[in-house]
C-alpha cells in the first residue's frame, strides 16, 4: 500500500488540507506566534492577513519546515505533519513562493525550475523531459521565452512568476503565496488569479498573503487576520469589507490611509535633470524637483521608472545630459561622490541592494554615515554620538520598540526592514530622496507611518522623487506626478488635476513625449 495514499487523493479521506493547533513560536524571549489555531478546507483559498510583524510570515515557515514550533502541532491532509526542514515539506506535498525571490540570476530558468530534483534516467539528466516540462510550466504562468534564458535578463515581474512555476513544478497539493503580485503588472495579475482559480478547481488548497486586501477579497474563500501574533477574527470572506479588515489588523479604526499634507513646495529647485538619455533606457528626460516636494512617477513595468532611478543615483551610465543636485553637476560623479553631495536611493530591492541582511540593526542604519561620527583625525567611530543619533533615528522611523540595535536585520519583517533602509538615509540628512516603490510589500499601518516620514523630510526641506506602481498610492501623497511610457514622459499631472484615468492613458497611449513644466518654460 502506497503511504500517501490520502496525499493523492486528499477528499478521500480528509475534508482539511492543514490544521493548526495552537502553534507558538519565540525568539530573543519575545513569543512572536501565540497559540495560533485553525483549519483549511480541501481545494480553497484561504487568506492571511495582518500588519508586519504580525506573524504571517513566521508561522508559513514553521509550516515550510523553515522553523520549528516551540509549542503546538499541525497535520497535512489528516496525518501529523511535522517537517524538519523545508525539503521535508516539499515531499509532502507543501510548496512554497516566498516573498523574497529564491532564485540564481546565472543560471537559466530551467535550471532554477529544477535545481532541487532535475528529472533523470540511468544517472543522466533528461534535457528533452526538462524542455517540455518547463515549457509546459512556462506556458502556464503566462511567460512566452525559452527555457535556457538566464534570470539575470527578466524584470521582476517575469522572475516572480518563474518562481511560481518553480513551485508548480512540485505538483504540490498546498501552495503559501506571500506576496506573489508585488512585482506583476496588471496582466500578469490576471494571470496568475486565473492560475489560482484553476489550481483551486484541480484540488490545490491555496494559502494567500497579501496586502492587497482587494485582491484577498477577490480571490478568497476564507480569511485569517493576525495582530501582534495572534489569530484576531477568521471566517468566510464574505463577512469581510477593507475597512473591517484594516480596523482588525491593526487594532484601531483608520479613516485616513494618507496623513494630511499641511505644506507646500517651494519655488526653488533641488534637483533638476535636463535632456538625460540612455539608449534603450530612457529619451530626453527633462524635469525638476522643488525642495519640499513629492513628485511621483507613475507607469508600466519597462517603461523606464526603476531604470531612470539608477542613472540618477549613478549606478547605470547615460549618454547625454546633466544632472544638478543645488546647483552642482552629478553626472560625472561616483554614486559615493552623489551621496556625499547629498543624493539618497532606496532601490525596489532592499534584500540584495538596500540591506545587509546578516548585520545588525545599528552596522545597517550606519552604513552610509558612519564617516560623519568619527572623531577628529583620528578616524574613530564617536559610538556615543552615534548611539544617541540611532536612538533619535528609530523614533523618527517608528522601528518596532522589540527590535534590539544588535540584533539581525534578517530577523525583521518586510515592514521594519525597510523602516531601516530609510533610516540609513535619514541619518545622512540627504537634500533629494529617490524613493523606487518603498511600500512594495508591506502593511498598510508600516505604509501609513513611512507616508508621515516622507512628509516630514519634505517639510524640512527635501526633494521626494518616487515611483510606486501603486496609482492610489501616487495620488494620496504626492504635489505632482510625471507619467512614463517607453523611457519617455508623457504627462505631467499636478495634484489638482489627478485622475486615474489621465494617468492610464499616458501610461499606455502609444503617443509622442509631452513638454513638462520645465522644458515648456525653457523655450
Amino acid at each position: 500500500m502506497k503511504p500517501q495514499t490520502s496525499v493523492d487523493n486528499p477528499r478521500s479521506s480528509c475534508e482539511k488540507t492543514l490544521e493548526f493547533f495552537d502553534i507558538s513560536k519565540s525568539f530573543f524571549g519575545v513569543k512572536v506566534l501565540k497559540e495560533i489555531s485553525f483549519s483549511l478546507p480541501h481545494g480553497s483559498i484561504l487568506g492571511l492577513v495582518g500588519e508586519n510583524g504580525a506573524g504571517k510570515s513566521t508561522l508559513m515557515n514553521i509550516l515550510g519546515g523553515n522553523l520549528q514550533p516551540d509549542s503546538g502541532s499541525m497535520k497535512l491532509i489528516g496525518a501529523d505533519y511535522q517537517p524538519r526542514n523545508p525539503q521535508q515539506a516539499r515531499s509532502l506535498g507543501v510548496a512554497f513562493v516566498h516573498q523574497e525571490l529564491n532564485l540564481f540570476s546565472n543560471l537559466s530558468v530551467a535550471e532554477n525550475i529544477y535545481l532541487t530534483g532535475f528529472p533523470t534516467r540511468g544517472g543522466l539528466i533528461r534535457q528533452k523531459q526538462i524542455h517540455e516540462d518547463c515549457c509546459y510550466l512556462l506556458e502556464r504562468v503566462g511567460l512566452n521565452m525559452s527555457p535556457k534564458t538566464k534570470v539575470e535578463s527578466l524584470s521582476a515581474g517575469e522572475r516572480q512568476l518563474v518562481e511560481i512555476a518553480k513551485a508548480l513544478s512540485l505538483k504540490p497539493k498546498l501552495l503559501i503565496l506571500d506576496e506573489p503580485t508585488t512585482s506583476l503588472t496588471e496582466k500578469e495579475i490576471e494571470i496568475l488569479f486565473n492560475l489560482m482559480s484553476e489550481l483551486k478547481t484541480e484540488g490545490v488548497s491555496i494559502i494567500y498573503i497579501s496586502h492587497a486586501l482587494k485582491d484577498v477579497l477577490k480571490m478568497c474563500d476564507h480569511l485569517v487576520v493576525l495582530r501582534d501574533g495572534k489569530m484576531v477574527d477568521q471566517g468566510e470572506c464574505e463577512q469581510y469589507t477593507a475597512e473591517r479588515l484594516i480596523s482588525l489588523m491593526v487594532g484601531r479604526e483608520m479613516n485616513q490611509i494618507f496623513p494630511e499634507r499641511n505644506h507646500r513646495p517651494s519655488e526653488e529647485s533641488v534637483l533638476e535633470v535636463c535632456a538625460v538619455h540612455a539608449k534603450g533606457m530612457v529619451h530626453e528626460i527633462d524635469f525638476s524637483v522643488a525642495r519640499g516636494e513629492v513628485l511621483g512617477i507613475a507607469g508600466m513595468m519597462g517603461s523606464g521608472r526603476s531604470e531612470l532611478m539608477r542613472i540618477l543615483a549613478g549606478l547605470d551610465p547615460m549618454d547625454e545630459g546633466r544632472i544638478l543636485l543645488d546647483g552642482h553637476h552629478l553626472e560625472h560623479l561616483s554614486p559615493r561622490e552623489r551621496v556625499q553631495q547629498g543624493l539618497a536611493f532606496v532601490t525596489e530591492n532592499r534584500r540584495e541592494e538596500g540591506l545587509c541582511m546578516e548585520a545588525s540593526i545599528q552596522d545597517n542604519v550606519s552604513l552610509v554615515s558612519a564617516e560623519k561620527y568619527t572623531k577628529n583625525w583620528t578616524g574613530w567611530l564617536d559610538s556615543e554620538a552615534m548611539a544617541e543619533r540611532l536612538q533619535q533615528i528609530r523614533t523618527s522611523v517608528q522601528l518596532t520598540e522589540s527590535a534590539k540595535d544588535d540584533q539581525k536585520v534578517k530577523t525583521l519583517s518586510g515592514g521594519n526592514q525597510q523602516k531601516i533602509v530609510l533610516a540609513k538615509w535619514v541619518l545622512n540628512q540627504p537634500k533629494v530622496l529617490l524613493l523606487d516603490e518603498p511600500t512594495r510589500g508591506i502593511d498598510v499601518g508600516a505604509k501609513y507611518e513611512l507616508y508621515a516620514l516622507i512628509n516630514q523630510l519634505a517639510e524640512k526641506g527635501a526633494g521626494i522623487l518616487i515611483v510606486s506602481s501603486e496609482m492610489e498610492e501616487l495620488i494620496g501623497i504626492c504635489d505632482r506626478i510625471l507619467v512614463m511610457n517607453r523611457g519617455e514622459i508623457r504627462d505631467e499631472i499636478q495634484c489638482d488635476a489627478f485622475n486615474r484615468e489621465r494617468i492610464l492613458k499616458a501610461a499606455l497611449h502609444e503617443g509622442h513625449m509631452i513638454q513638462t513644466s520645465k522644458n515648456r518654460s525653457a523655450q
